[in-house]
């Protein structure tokens, strides 16, 4: 009696699993274990989240006086309870000359804080003295207080 594939001979009808249906799932595990360790960045980049809900590094590209991207990531951030001046509105220049002067190529730990509608990272930033930078962007005067979103976290609510 010839020999049929995928049946095992000393059992009439019970299949033996096929090398393929063993080795997908555990191939799919092993890649999503990997992914997940790696804190789900796509490969060769790393990830500074971490598990209290902050990500830090080296800040390497500022947009505009409250967006900036971190070295390693794509996701920029959005500087949570700034409202600057777009860069092509009175102002704008001048608010992103500030946040670049500031942060540029510094390290930076920032609070998530939310995801916009953007798909920006929202997060509270800090250099490693303790600035906060959006304090500082007030202070300064380049930027005002995002009432609507901060609670009035930095006091400068209601002000006129």
């Amino acid at each position: 009696m010839p020999r049929r594939q995928g049946i095992h001979p000393g059992k009439p009808g019970q299949r033996v699993p096929s090398m393929k249906r063993f080795l997908i799932p555990v191939l799919l595990a092993v890649a999503v274990l990997s992914w997940l360790r790696d804190g789900g960045a796509p490969h060769g980049q790393a990830t500074a989240m971490s598990r209290d809900n902050t990500i830090s590094g080296r800040v390497a590209r500022v947009t505009d006086g409250d967006t900036f991207t971190l070295s390693g990531q794509r996701r920029p951030i959005r500087v949570w309870g700034l409202d600057a001046p777009e860069w092509n509105q009175r102002g704008g220049a001048a608010a992103t000359r500030a946040l670049r002067d500031l942060i540029a190529g510094r390290q930076l730990t920032c609070r998530v804080r939310d995801i916009d509608r953007y798909d920006r990272i929202v997060g509270q930033c800090f250099l490693p003295d303790g600035t906060d930078i959006t304090a500082w962007m007030i202070r300064k005067g380049v930027a005002r207080e995002y009432c609507r979103f901060s609670g009035g976290y930095y006091g400068t609510c209601g002000r006129n």
